[in-house]
């Protein structure tokens, strides 16, 4: 399983000094944190994307490029990316480029978001934000398979003739995600294309969570994908830790109590009971977390929320050292030994396990620079790309 961190990029004042950074200090302390996790040995750093106060993430191919030359090892994501709001032409040009650039070292997920506005901003309806997912994904799809595109649609412009550059690395596209948290026809979609889907739970009970996650597997078996314990899924998380679990009780109050996303609502004792926000011990956290698997079978990617709610940056680093060296190689283990089976995915797919994939199918032809190449030199060994109109399903 891969353990990660993602971030909603809220810019909060610390409520026990009174203190707010401004947009720069946040942008540059999610670089840090990000550049942490990868040192510490975490397997994935997500970003969110927001349009709007108080959020700063609103170019997350911007910040996952620039991450993707000061890391080595950790996997670039994103813990949305609006399919609904995003021109599908551009999503394919600037993943694929993020793809080139890292290597292959990235996915992607998509989403519908959380803030209604969004809609008309970009010269939306909301009220159109199902048929807007499901078709500006099979857009995008095409993009990213075909080599050349006539396309004609609801929502946006026709294509014709059109050919999105760069084209994906050897011809794989990247690993998408699709996450909701409410959404049946999200689950579906995410099943009927045989992709990953990720519940971000972190707001609600996990009865909530597992009936959503055993609807998309039955849908991902129904669409002959696979068996349903094959199906890729990634959960979201929250947890707050020290060594003495009342000394994490005492700190993390006075963020909870005045967080904009759940301050002045639920008491903390309410809301970690009935949500899988963990406050206390490392031990703690893994015994909570150990039990999720339980709930859901086994999945692949669990992601936890560590710099919301004005926390100082120094306490976002020590959390992730705590989650790093602490809990997840003990999560790993027991996650791991419930697995039911050696042909349900350890991991989700790498783009060398999908590029291996697709070769072995016949669905990549032609040479070009490649899976194994260095994304700054060009160093080339061997690599391909999909022949005209053929999609390239891994």
């Amino acid at each position: 399983m891969q353990f990660g961190i993602f971030s909603v990029s809220d810019v909060t004042t610390d409520p026990t000094t009174g203190r707010t950074p401004d947009d720069t200090e946040r942008v540059r302390d999610m670089l840090t944190i990000a550049r942490h996790a990868d040192e510490a040995g975490l397997d994935v750093f997500a970003t969110g994307e927001h349009h709007n106060p108080p959020f700063v993430a609103s170019s997350p191919t911007t910040m996952l490029g620039y991450l993707a030359g000061v890391t080595k090892q950790i996997t670039l994501s994103t813990a949305t990316t609006l399919i609904t709001t995003n021109d599908p032409v551009r999503l394919a040009e600037e993943y694929a480029m993020l793809q080139v650039i890292s290597g292959g070292r990235m996915d992607l997920m998509m989403g519908r978001g959380n803030t209604g506005p969004v809609y008309p901003w970009f010269g939306q309806d909301i009220r159109n934000g199902i048929p807007l997912a499901v078709e500006n994904y099979a857009l995008l799809r095409r993009l990213w398979t075909e080599d050349v595109v006539d396309w004609e649609g609801k929502f946006r412009t026709p294509l014709q003739g059109f050919t999105s550059t760069p084209r994906p690395l050897d011809g794989v596209p990247p690993f998408v995600w699709h996450g909701s948290i409410r959404s049946p026809e999200i689950a579906e979609q995410a099943a009927y294309y045989g992709d990953g889907f990720l519940h971000n739970n972190i707001f609600w009970p996990v009865h909530h969570t597992r009936q959503m996650v055993r609807y998309y597997r039955q849908r991902f078996e129904h669409y002959g994908h696979g068996r349903a314990d094959q199906a890729i899924v990634g959960l979201g998380g929250q947890a707050f830790m020290r060594k003495r679990s009342q000394d994490a009780w005492d700190e993390f109050r006075p963020y909870f109590d005045n967080a904009p996303v759940y301050g002045h609502g639920p008491s903390m004792e309410d809301f970690t009971q009935q949500t899988p926000l963990t406050v206390g011990s490392p031990q703690q956290v893994i015994d909570r977390y150990a039990s999720f698997v339980d709930e859901v079978g086994y999945y692949q990617r669990q992601l936890f929320l560590v710099d919301h709610a004005g926390l100082p940056l120094k306490t976002v680093l020590e959390q992730i050292d705590l989650l790093a060296g602490e809990v997840v190689p003990e999560l790993r283990k027991i996650v791991e030994a419930k697995r039911p089976a050696d042909d349900v995915p350890l991991n989700p797919p790498s783009h060398a396990q999908r590029v291996a994939t697709a070769r072995a199918a016949g669905e990549v032809v032609a040479t070009h620079v490649g899976d194994t190449a260095d994304p700054y030199t060009g160093t080339v060994a061997e690599g391909t790309r999909p022949a005209a109109s053929q999609e390239a399903r891994a």
